[in-house]
Order: C-alpha cells, then sequence, then structure tokens
C-alpha cells in the first residue's frame, strides 16, 4: 500500500469507528521525515486510546507495521507512526493547544475529510 492509500485507509476507518474532525497534512514537500500527518479527535481519553489501537490493528491487518506507537494510559494523545504516514489522534483540548494544522499548514496541503458515516 502506497502513502495515500495508507493515508486514505485510515481515513476511513477512523471515520466508520467515530473519528471526529478528521484532517489530512500533505507534507511531502516541506519535510522528509514522512509524507501524510493524519490528525482527528476522540470524545474523551479512552476513545483516544480505543481508535489509536483500533487503527494501528487494522492497518498491520492490511500489511502497514506500525514503525512507533506512543500512548500511555490517560493519554489525551496518541501518535501511531507508519513511516509515510504518521497518525495523531487527541481529545478536544489538547488539540486545540498543540493546534498541529498551524504548525504544519501552508494553505495548500490542509485537506479535510468528508465523513461518509453519520454520527
Amino acid at each position: 500500500m502506497d502513502s495515500k492509500e495508507l493515508k486514505d485507509f485510515i481515513c476511513e476507518k477512523l471515520d466508520e469507528n467515530f473519528g471526529k474532525d478528521i484532517t489530512v497534512l500533505d507534507v511531502q514537500k516541506l519535510t522528509v521525515e514522512t509524507d501524510y500527518y493524519v490528525i482527528c479527535s476522540a470524545k474523551s481519553v479512552r476513545q483516544v486510546s480505543a481508535l489509536a489501537d483500533l487503527i494501528k490493528d487494522k492497518c498491520e491487518d492490511a500489511g502497514a507495521k506500525a514503525a512507533h506507537y506512543d500512548i500511555q494510559n490517560g493519554s489525551k494523545w496518541a501518535v501511531v507512526d507508519f513511516g509515510d504516514v504518521i497518525l495523531h489522534v487527541f481529545n478536544d483540548e489538547t488539540r486545540l493547544f498543540y493546534s498541529l494544522e498551524k504548525l504544519w499548514a501552508n494553505g495548500e496541503n490542509v485537506e479535510k475529510y468528508e465523513p461518509k458515516f453519520k454520527k
């Protein structure tokens, strides 16, 4: 699976499982670190952990192994690094505080994922 397919797969799985405000940053022209950041919010600390775990498992089932996974019990932010795509799952307050979209956005690289599932 290439980075675009993986990004799309992650967004779809987040959407199916109640991830909200899913945003994709295309950083291919801004860094060699990764191609995409996928950022989403979760309603609670428990859901942050559940979404990160679920996406990690679904991607690994599809053949995309996580190079790094960082979440701790009671965490408000989880990171799952698949190399070409890095997933950040935040609770609302933590997402506002860190504002990754503003840090990396140059206006041309932000893609709002359009939900396919009603929540």
